[in-house]
Protein backbone atom coordinates (compact mmCIF):
# COMPACT_ATOMS: atom_id res chain seq x y z
CA UNK A 1 0.00 0.00 0.00
CA UNK A 2 1.32 3.36 -1.21
CA UNK A 3 1.03 6.51 0.67
CA UNK A 4 -0.89 8.10 -1.88
CA UNK A 5 -5.10 6.21 -1.44
CA UNK A 6 -4.76 4.00 -4.60
CA UNK A 7 -7.80 5.09 -7.56
CA UNK A 8 -9.81 1.94 -6.42
CA UNK A 9 -10.18 3.06 -2.84
CA UNK A 10 -12.81 5.18 -3.90
CA UNK A 11 -16.07 5.27 -1.42
CA UNK A 12 -18.83 3.22 -2.96
CA UNK A 13 -21.49 4.95 -0.94
CA UNK A 14 -22.84 8.50 -0.13
CA UNK A 15 -22.60 10.17 3.29
CA UNK A 16 -26.58 10.83 3.11
CA UNK A 17 -26.49 7.35 2.60
CA UNK A 18 -24.95 6.23 5.91
CA UNK A 19 -26.23 9.11 7.89
CA UNK A 20 -29.91 7.70 6.75
CA UNK A 21 -28.65 4.09 7.78
CA UNK A 22 -27.25 5.18 10.49
CA UNK A 23 -29.85 7.40 12.44
CA UNK A 24 -32.63 4.34 12.13
CA UNK A 25 -29.78 2.32 14.41
CA UNK A 26 -29.70 5.47 16.87
CA UNK A 27 -32.96 4.92 17.39
CA UNK A 28 -33.72 1.61 17.61
CA UNK A 29 -30.70 0.00 18.98
CA UNK A 30 -31.35 -0.97 22.51
CA UNK A 31 -29.54 -3.64 24.58
CA UNK A 32 -26.02 -2.36 24.81
CA UNK A 33 -22.80 -2.56 22.93
CA UNK A 34 -22.95 -6.16 22.28
CA UNK A 35 -26.39 -5.74 20.79
CA UNK A 36 -25.31 -2.90 18.89
CA UNK A 37 -22.69 -5.29 16.55
CA UNK A 38 -25.50 -7.37 16.19
CA UNK A 39 -27.79 -4.74 14.72
CA UNK A 40 -24.73 -3.38 12.25
CA UNK A 41 -24.28 -7.35 11.25
CA UNK A 42 -28.05 -7.08 10.29
CA UNK A 43 -27.99 -3.91 8.59
CA UNK A 44 -24.33 -3.95 6.27
CA UNK A 45 -23.80 -7.71 6.20
CA UNK A 46 -26.98 -9.20 5.72
CA UNK A 47 -29.20 -6.85 4.70
CA UNK A 48 -27.24 -4.11 2.94
CA UNK A 49 -23.97 -6.37 2.04
CA UNK A 50 -22.10 -3.19 2.63
CA UNK A 51 -19.34 -5.89 4.30
CA UNK A 52 -18.65 -9.66 3.96
CA UNK A 53 -18.76 -11.67 7.26
CA UNK A 54 -14.79 -11.85 7.45
CA UNK A 55 -14.36 -8.22 6.62
CA UNK A 56 -17.20 -7.21 9.59
CA UNK A 57 -15.13 -9.61 11.80
CA UNK A 58 -11.78 -7.87 11.53
CA UNK A 59 -13.02 -4.77 11.83
CA UNK A 60 -14.72 -6.19 15.06
CA UNK A 61 -11.61 -7.83 16.15
CA UNK A 62 -9.90 -4.23 15.98
CA UNK A 63 -11.96 -2.38 17.22
CA UNK A 64 -12.21 -4.74 20.44
CA UNK A 65 -7.97 -4.67 20.46
CA UNK A 66 -8.91 -0.78 20.75
CA UNK A 67 -9.35 1.38 23.83
CA UNK A 68 -12.96 3.47 23.54
CA UNK A 69 -16.37 2.30 22.02
CA UNK A 70 -16.07 -0.68 19.99
CA UNK A 71 -19.87 -0.57 18.92
CA UNK A 72 -18.82 3.46 18.01
CA UNK A 73 -15.52 2.67 16.74
CA UNK A 74 -16.83 -0.31 14.37
CA UNK A 75 -19.95 2.13 12.95
CA UNK A 76 -17.09 4.89 12.52
CA UNK A 77 -15.33 2.39 10.55
CA UNK A 78 -18.29 0.79 8.30
CA UNK A 79 -19.03 4.77 7.60
CA UNK A 80 -15.39 5.48 6.44
CA UNK A 81 -15.39 2.33 3.89
CA UNK A 82 -18.57 3.09 2.34
CA UNK A 83 -18.10 7.19 2.05
CA UNK A 84 -14.72 8.11 3.11
CA UNK A 85 -13.72 9.97 6.33
CA UNK A 86 -17.41 12.08 5.59
CA UNK A 87 -18.96 8.82 5.99
CA UNK A 88 -17.45 8.20 8.95
CA UNK A 89 -18.40 11.67 10.35
CA UNK A 90 -22.57 10.95 9.38
CA UNK A 91 -22.06 7.58 10.79
CA UNK A 92 -21.42 8.63 14.28
CA UNK A 93 -23.61 11.45 14.18
CA UNK A 94 -26.21 9.45 13.36
CA UNK A 95 -25.93 6.65 16.24
CA UNK A 96 -25.01 9.18 18.54
CA UNK A 97 -26.97 12.23 18.16
CA UNK A 98 -30.68 10.79 18.65
CA UNK A 99 -29.44 9.34 22.79
CA UNK A 100 -26.90 12.41 22.95
CA UNK A 101 -30.21 15.18 22.42
CA UNK A 102 -32.01 13.31 24.80
CA UNK A 103 -29.45 13.22 27.56
CA UNK A 104 -28.79 17.15 27.90
CA UNK A 105 -32.29 17.75 27.41
CA UNK A 106 -32.62 15.63 30.40
CA UNK A 107 -30.22 17.81 32.23
CA UNK A 108 -32.38 20.56 31.65
CA UNK A 109 -35.03 18.90 33.47
CA UNK A 110 -37.00 18.01 30.32
CA UNK A 111 -39.17 14.87 30.73
CA UNK A 112 -38.67 13.14 27.72
CA UNK A 113 -41.77 10.80 26.06
CA UNK A 114 -42.21 8.31 29.50
CA UNK A 115 -41.52 4.72 28.15
CA UNK A 116 -43.80 2.19 29.51
CA UNK A 117 -41.40 -0.38 31.74
CA UNK A 118 -43.10 -3.34 29.84
CA UNK A 119 -42.33 -2.07 26.95
CA UNK A 120 -38.70 -1.13 27.31
CA UNK A 121 -38.65 -4.65 28.64
CA UNK A 122 -39.80 -5.90 25.25
CA UNK A 123 -37.15 -3.52 23.75
CA UNK A 124 -34.23 -5.16 25.49
CA UNK A 125 -35.74 -8.56 24.98
CA UNK A 126 -35.28 -7.81 20.77
CA UNK A 127 -31.44 -7.76 21.85
CA UNK A 128 -31.21 -11.32 22.70
CA UNK A 129 -32.67 -12.22 19.83
CA UNK A 130 -30.25 -9.70 17.36
CA UNK A 131 -27.22 -10.97 19.26
CA UNK A 132 -28.49 -14.73 19.32
CA UNK A 133 -28.89 -14.25 15.27
CA UNK A 134 -25.12 -12.72 14.83
CA UNK A 135 -23.70 -15.29 16.99
CA UNK A 136 -25.57 -18.05 14.88
CA UNK A 137 -24.80 -16.71 11.50
CA UNK A 138 -20.87 -15.32 11.97
CA UNK A 139 -20.24 -19.58 13.67
CA UNK A 140 -21.49 -20.86 10.37
CA UNK A 141 -19.29 -18.71 8.79
CA UNK A 142 -16.23 -18.03 10.83
CA UNK A 143 -15.74 -21.23 12.67
CA UNK A 144 -16.68 -23.69 9.89
CA UNK A 145 -13.88 -26.64 11.37
CA UNK A 146 -13.43 -28.23 14.82
CA UNK A 147 -10.19 -26.06 15.39
CA UNK A 148 -12.25 -23.02 15.29
CA UNK A 149 -15.33 -24.11 16.61
CA UNK A 150 -12.59 -25.07 19.53
CA UNK A 151 -11.06 -21.92 19.78
CA UNK A 152 -15.08 -20.33 20.22
CA UNK A 153 -16.12 -22.49 22.41
CA UNK A 154 -13.05 -21.83 25.23
CA UNK A 155 -13.07 -18.04 24.39
CA UNK A 156 -16.20 -18.09 25.61
CA UNK A 157 -16.03 -20.27 28.77
CA UNK A 158 -12.75 -18.15 29.83
CA UNK A 159 -14.72 -14.50 29.62
CA UNK A 160 -17.98 -16.31 31.62
CA UNK A 161 -15.06 -17.48 34.53
CA UNK A 162 -12.34 -14.18 34.15
CA UNK A 163 -14.53 -11.22 33.80
CA UNK A 164 -12.34 -7.99 33.75
CA UNK A 165 -11.42 -5.06 31.35
CA UNK A 166 -8.74 -6.74 30.10
CA UNK A 167 -10.01 -10.54 29.43
CA UNK A 168 -11.16 -9.67 25.79
CA UNK A 169 -8.18 -8.27 24.87
CA UNK A 170 -5.94 -11.74 26.44
CA UNK A 171 -8.36 -13.87 24.96
CA UNK A 172 -7.72 -12.22 21.09
CA UNK A 173 -3.93 -11.81 21.44
CA UNK A 174 -3.99 -15.66 22.52
CA UNK A 175 -6.69 -16.47 19.96
CA UNK A 176 -4.45 -14.84 17.35
CA UNK A 177 -1.31 -16.64 18.32
CA UNK A 178 -3.24 -20.16 18.29
CA UNK A 179 -4.43 -19.27 14.55
CA UNK A 180 -0.94 -18.22 13.47
CA UNK A 181 0.44 -21.57 14.59
CA UNK A 182 -2.48 -23.74 13.84
CA UNK A 183 -4.41 -22.39 10.65
CA UNK A 184 -2.24 -21.73 8.18
CA UNK A 185 -3.72 -24.74 6.07
CA UNK A 186 -6.95 -24.16 6.43
CA UNK A 187 -6.79 -21.06 4.54
CA UNK A 188 -10.10 -19.93 2.70
CA UNK A 189 -10.53 -18.08 -0.28
CA UNK A 190 -8.55 -14.50 0.36
CA UNK A 191 -10.98 -11.89 1.93
CA UNK A 192 -12.10 -8.92 -0.01
CA UNK A 193 -9.97 -5.93 0.25
CA UNK A 194 -10.52 -3.53 2.79
CA UNK A 195 -10.00 -0.48 0.69
CA UNK A 196 -9.36 2.93 2.68
CA UNK A 197 -10.26 6.22 0.83
CA UNK A 198 -7.19 8.16 2.99
CA UNK A 199 -3.75 7.53 3.15
CA UNK A 200 -1.33 6.54 5.96
CA UNK A 201 -0.28 10.22 6.58
CA UNK A 202 -3.48 10.74 7.83
CA UNK A 203 -3.48 7.86 9.96
CA UNK A 204 0.30 9.08 11.13
CA UNK A 205 -1.19 12.20 12.48
CA UNK A 206 -4.32 10.73 14.31
CA UNK A 207 -2.28 8.75 16.36
CA UNK A 208 0.16 11.73 17.13
CA UNK A 209 -2.76 13.56 18.07
CA UNK A 210 -3.86 10.51 20.19
CA UNK A 211 -0.71 10.77 22.66
CA UNK A 212 -0.30 14.32 22.03
CA UNK A 213 -3.43 15.39 23.52
CA UNK A 214 -3.16 12.78 26.45
CA UNK A 215 0.06 14.01 27.56
CA UNK A 216 -0.42 17.88 27.15
CA UNK A 217 -3.91 18.24 28.39
CA UNK A 218 -3.21 17.20 31.72
CA UNK A 219 0.29 19.85 31.51
CA UNK A 220 -2.06 22.55 30.40
CA UNK A 221 -4.55 21.67 32.96
CA UNK A 222 -1.75 21.95 35.60
CA UNK A 223 -0.37 25.78 34.17
CA UNK A 224 -4.06 27.03 33.53
CA UNK A 225 -6.87 27.75 35.64
CA UNK A 226 -9.66 27.00 33.34
CA UNK A 227 -12.38 24.89 34.09
CA UNK A 228 -13.63 24.11 30.04
CA UNK A 229 -10.05 22.69 29.90
CA UNK A 230 -10.39 20.42 33.20
CA UNK A 231 -13.81 19.13 31.58
CA UNK A 232 -12.11 18.80 28.19
CA UNK A 233 -9.42 16.34 29.59
CA UNK A 234 -11.29 14.84 32.29
CA UNK A 235 -13.58 13.35 29.61
CA UNK A 236 -11.10 12.86 26.23
CA UNK A 237 -8.83 10.58 29.68
CA UNK A 238 -12.13 9.05 30.54
CA UNK A 239 -12.75 7.94 26.62
CA UNK A 240 -8.96 7.08 25.74
CA UNK A 241 -8.44 4.76 28.66
CA UNK A 242 -11.20 2.67 28.83
CA UNK A 243 -11.56 -0.88 27.56
CA UNK A 244 -14.27 -3.20 28.00
CA UNK A 245 -16.74 -0.62 26.72
CA UNK A 246 -19.36 1.27 27.85
CA UNK A 247 -20.28 0.06 31.04
CA UNK A 248 -16.15 0.08 31.67
CA UNK A 249 -16.49 3.98 31.51
CA UNK A 250 -18.70 4.70 34.39
CA UNK A 251 -16.27 4.44 37.47
CA UNK A 252 -13.89 6.69 35.44
CA UNK A 253 -16.46 9.12 34.59
CA UNK A 254 -17.88 9.24 38.35
CA UNK A 255 -14.38 9.60 39.97
CA UNK A 256 -14.21 12.29 37.53
CA UNK A 257 -16.98 14.05 37.96
CA UNK A 258 -18.61 13.15 41.42
CA UNK A 259 -15.52 14.11 44.27
CA UNK A 260 -14.95 17.39 42.57
CA UNK A 261 -18.50 18.59 43.26
CA UNK A 262 -18.98 19.21 39.52
CA UNK A 263 -22.10 16.45 39.54
CA UNK A 264 -24.16 15.26 42.83
CA UNK A 265 -24.06 11.83 43.03
CA UNK A 266 -27.89 11.47 43.15
CA UNK A 267 -27.62 13.31 39.49
CA UNK A 268 -25.21 11.17 38.28
CA UNK A 269 -26.90 7.86 39.39
CA UNK A 270 -30.52 9.45 37.47
CA UNK A 271 -29.11 9.87 34.51
CA UNK A 272 -27.20 6.70 34.23
CA UNK A 273 -30.63 5.30 34.67
CA UNK A 274 -31.74 7.33 31.99
CA UNK A 275 -28.95 6.26 29.79
CA UNK A 276 -29.52 2.80 30.30
CA UNK A 277 -32.90 2.84 28.73
CA UNK A 278 -32.27 4.61 25.57
CA UNK A 279 -30.46 3.63 22.28
CA UNK A 280 -27.16 4.53 20.80
CA UNK A 281 -23.96 4.42 22.53
CA UNK A 282 -24.06 4.54 26.74
CA UNK A 283 -20.92 6.89 26.10
CA UNK A 284 -23.84 9.79 25.21
CA UNK A 285 -23.54 9.72 29.46
CA UNK A 286 -21.38 12.04 28.85
CA UNK A 287 -23.05 14.19 27.15
CA UNK A 288 -25.86 14.58 30.36
CA UNK A 289 -22.90 14.92 32.56
CA UNK A 290 -21.22 17.78 30.81
CA UNK A 291 -25.00 19.71 30.85
CA UNK A 292 -25.21 19.01 34.26
CA UNK A 293 -22.67 19.76 35.97
CA UNK A 294 -22.59 23.09 38.30
CA UNK A 295 -19.21 25.15 36.50
CA UNK A 296 -19.52 26.51 33.85
CA UNK A 297 -19.86 25.60 30.67
CA UNK A 298 -22.68 23.56 31.20
CA UNK A 299 -26.16 23.23 29.76
CA UNK A 300 -25.82 22.29 25.94
CA UNK A 301 -22.01 24.04 25.65
CA UNK A 302 -21.00 21.84 28.54
CA UNK A 303 -22.59 18.97 26.97
CA UNK A 304 -21.50 19.29 24.01
CA UNK A 305 -18.04 19.72 24.90
CA UNK A 306 -18.03 16.41 27.11
CA UNK A 307 -19.72 14.39 24.36
CA UNK A 308 -16.48 15.83 21.87
CA UNK A 309 -14.10 14.91 24.24
CA UNK A 310 -15.05 11.02 25.30
CA UNK A 311 -15.40 10.35 21.61
CA UNK A 312 -12.51 12.24 20.34
CA UNK A 313 -10.03 9.33 21.43
CA UNK A 314 -12.45 6.56 19.45
CA UNK A 315 -12.22 8.58 16.29
CA UNK A 316 -8.38 9.32 16.43
CA UNK A 317 -7.71 5.32 17.12
CA UNK A 318 -9.96 4.37 14.24
CA UNK A 319 -9.07 6.59 11.67
CA UNK A 320 -4.96 6.00 12.85
CA UNK A 321 -5.29 2.27 12.57
CA UNK A 322 -7.35 1.70 9.50
CA UNK A 323 -5.03 2.20 7.00
CA UNK A 324 -2.56 0.24 8.65
CA UNK A 325 -5.03 -2.36 9.78
CA UNK A 326 -5.95 -2.97 5.47
CA UNK A 327 -2.38 -3.47 5.12
CA UNK A 328 -1.81 -6.13 8.14
CA UNK A 329 -4.94 -8.22 6.71
CA UNK A 330 -3.74 -8.54 3.77
CA UNK A 331 -0.48 -10.44 4.65
CA UNK A 332 -0.57 -14.41 4.58
CA UNK A 333 0.65 -14.92 8.02
CA UNK A 334 -1.96 -12.42 9.40
CA UNK A 335 -4.56 -14.10 7.98
CA UNK A 336 -4.02 -16.99 9.65
CA UNK A 337 -4.04 -15.04 12.92
CA UNK A 338 -6.94 -13.59 12.08
CA UNK A 339 -8.63 -16.71 11.68
CA UNK A 340 -8.17 -17.60 15.17
CA UNK A 341 -9.05 -14.19 16.40
CA UNK A 342 -12.64 -14.49 14.28
CA UNK A 343 -13.39 -17.74 16.07
CA UNK A 344 -12.95 -15.58 19.02
CA UNK A 345 -14.61 -12.89 18.19
CA UNK A 346 -17.61 -15.11 17.72
CA UNK A 347 -17.04 -16.83 21.44
CA UNK A 348 -17.01 -13.41 22.90
CA UNK A 349 -20.37 -13.07 21.83
CA UNK A 350 -22.09 -15.86 22.91
CA UNK A 351 -20.82 -15.32 26.27
CA UNK A 352 -21.78 -11.59 26.10
CA UNK A 353 -25.19 -12.74 24.73
CA UNK A 354 -25.68 -14.76 27.94
CA UNK A 355 -24.29 -11.69 30.15
CA UNK A 356 -25.15 -8.54 30.21
CA UNK A 357 -27.53 -9.60 27.44
CA UNK A 358 -29.57 -12.36 28.46
CA UNK A 359 -29.30 -11.87 32.13
CA UNK A 360 -30.15 -8.24 31.98
CA UNK A 361 -33.60 -8.89 29.88
CA UNK A 362 -34.93 -12.35 30.34
CA UNK A 363 -36.96 -12.25 33.54
CA UNK A 364 -39.68 -14.78 33.37
CA UNK A 365 -40.90 -17.48 30.55
CA UNK A 366 -42.85 -14.68 28.52
CA UNK A 367 -39.34 -13.00 28.22
CA UNK A 368 -37.82 -16.02 26.85
CA UNK A 369 -41.04 -16.37 24.69
CA UNK A 370 -40.70 -13.39 22.92
CA UNK A 371 -37.25 -13.66 22.20
CA UNK A 372 -37.81 -16.62 20.59
CA UNK A 373 -40.43 -15.10 18.54
CA UNK A 374 -38.02 -11.70 17.61
CA UNK A 375 -35.26 -14.83 16.57
CA UNK A 376 -37.67 -16.19 14.29
CA UNK A 377 -38.79 -13.36 12.78
CA UNK A 378 -35.47 -12.16 12.22
CA UNK A 379 -34.00 -15.85 10.44
CA UNK A 380 -36.86 -17.43 8.93
CA UNK A 381 -39.22 -14.61 7.95
CA UNK A 382 -35.64 -11.89 7.70
CA UNK A 383 -37.71 -8.58 8.83
CA UNK A 384 -35.58 -5.70 9.58
CA UNK A 385 -34.22 -5.53 12.53
CA UNK A 386 -36.27 -2.25 13.11
CA UNK A 387 -39.63 -3.04 12.29
CA UNK A 388 -38.26 -6.43 14.93
CA UNK A 389 -37.68 -3.66 17.94
CA UNK A 390 -41.14 -2.16 17.31
CA UNK A 391 -43.29 -5.02 17.32
CA UNK A 392 -41.10 -6.34 20.62
CA UNK A 393 -42.34 -3.07 22.08
CA UNK A 394 -45.64 -3.08 21.42
CA UNK A 395 -45.98 -6.72 22.73
CA UNK A 396 -44.19 -5.50 25.83
CA UNK A 397 -46.96 -2.84 26.38
CA UNK A 398 -49.83 -5.41 25.58
CA UNK A 399 -49.16 -8.39 27.61
CA UNK A 400 -47.45 -6.34 30.41
CA UNK A 401 -44.26 -8.62 29.47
Amino acid sequence: MSDSAPAEATPQGSPGEVLAAFVRLGLTSFGGPTAHLGYFREEFVIRRRWLDDRTYADLLALCQFLPGPASSQAGIAIGVLRAGLIGGLTAWLGFTLPSALIMIAAAYGITAPGVDSAALRGLNVVAVAVVAQAVWGMARTLCPDRERATIALIAAVVLLVWQNAFAQISIIAVSGLAGWQLLRDSAPAAAPPLTVSFDRRIAIGCWIGFFGLLIALPLARAAFSCHTLDVFDSFYRAGALVFGGGHVVLPLLHAQVVPPGWVSDARFIAGYGLAQALPGPLFTFAAYLGAVQAPEPNGWTGGVLALLAIFLPAWLLIIGALPFWAWLRAREGIQAALRGINAAVVGILLATLYTPVMTSAIMMPLDAALALGCFGMLTLWKLPSWLVVVVAGGIGWVVRV
